[in-house]
């Protein structure tokens, strides 16, 4: 028997990987949960992931003080695990179809406002190393980070 969830589509969807100065990464603890993972959101119709990708940083950590300097060159998937199907994403997708950039953060940390778009999806941030990143990052999401820190590890004058 085929899972309901395989006829669902993917959320394209835009995600940021934005780099202070000393080369950590924002990471942000979504609103009720233990979850940190890094800005990202939907790609409105008409709407191209560059654009998406800027304003979603706006939306979510309330600044777009940010420069996009990398793009990670394919389309990333990630499937939601079973019991979020139907409840995450509206309920609408078996997960998300990601086109990442790395940014350059041209802004100071008092520039960062996440009550800035209500209701705010994030209720806490920091700077991270880009070796956390994979071990933050909830399961389903976690290969993903791992292709993102080796790819943009340039970035931070060093591999992983």
């Amino acid at each position: 028997m085929t899972s309901p969830s395989l006829h669902l589509p993917y959320r394209p969807n835009a995600g940021a990987m934005l780099f202070d100065s000393t080369g950590r990464v924002l990471i942000a603890r979504r609103t009720g949960t233990a979850a940190w993972q890094m800005p990202q959101g939907g790609i409105d119709a008409g709407e191209t992931p560059r654009d998406a990708v800027l304003r979603e940083l706006a939306e979510e950590i309330g600044t777009d003080r940010a420069e996009i300097i990398d793009e990670y060159p394919h389309w990333l998937t990630y499937d939601l695990p079973p019991e979020l199907i139907g409840q995450a994403l509206g309920g609408r997708y078996r997960g998300q179809r990601q086109r990442w950039f790395a940014l350059r953060f041209l802004g100071r940390d008092q520039d960062i406002r996440l009550d800035a778009h209500l209701p705010p999806e994030f209720d806490a941030w920091r700077w991270a190393a880009l070796t956390e990143l994979p071990a933050i990052a909830v399961p389903f999401k976690r290969e993903i980070y791992e292709i993102l820190a080796r790819a943009f590890a340039h970035h931070v004058g060093g591999g992983i």
